[in-house]
């Protein structure tokens, strides 16, 4: 199962959020239903599950530490991550350093982006909806340039 589309929600004064029900039955359907875990990445809290997340952790494992910036990523991303748990109103808590890290205040917009979903404030989220829109046949361009395998 992949996180996939959009919608949009409001914080609760705790900093509680309420996952759309497909973002919910992507976590119960895991091997440790109602947890996942939380972290800060490209300007938005990411949600995985824990088995995904698993697989982050054992990915960074195969890389060089030697290099300084990967040992700078890795310690920026998984300090960062926090597990949560669903509350019986489907609820996760959003920990203050990601809401902080992430500009999230009132309302938000959820992205689910296959294997991992994504909590953005919802003006930055406008504005790079608005940015993909502008630069599209740009980044199409780019892409047939690669050896990306990306089927459309």
């Amino acid at each position: 199962m992949t996180f996939r589309g959009h919608a949009y929600r409001s914080l609760d004064p705790k900093g509680r959020l309420v996952l759309p029900s497909e973002f919910r039955d992507v976590i119960l359907s895991t091997g440790s239903p109602g947890r996942a875990i939380l972290t800060n990445f490209d300007g938005c809290v990411v949600g995985y599950s824990l088995q995904e997340w698993d697989r982050i952790e054992e990915s960074f494992q195969r890389v060089n530490m030697a290099n300084r910036q990967l040992r700078d990523f890795q310690r920026f991303f998984i300090s960062g991550a926090m597990e949560v748990e669903l509350d019986k109103q489907g609820r996760v808590l959003i920990p203050p350093h990601l809401r902080s890290y992430a500009g999230l205040s009132r309302e938000v917009a959820l992205a689910g982006v296959g294997r991992k979903f994504e909590i953005w404030d919802l003006d930055r989220f406008e504005e790079q909806r608005r940015k993909m829109e502008e630069n599209f046949d740009q980044v199409m361009d780019t892409l047939a340039q690669t050896d990306c395998d990306l089927r459309l």
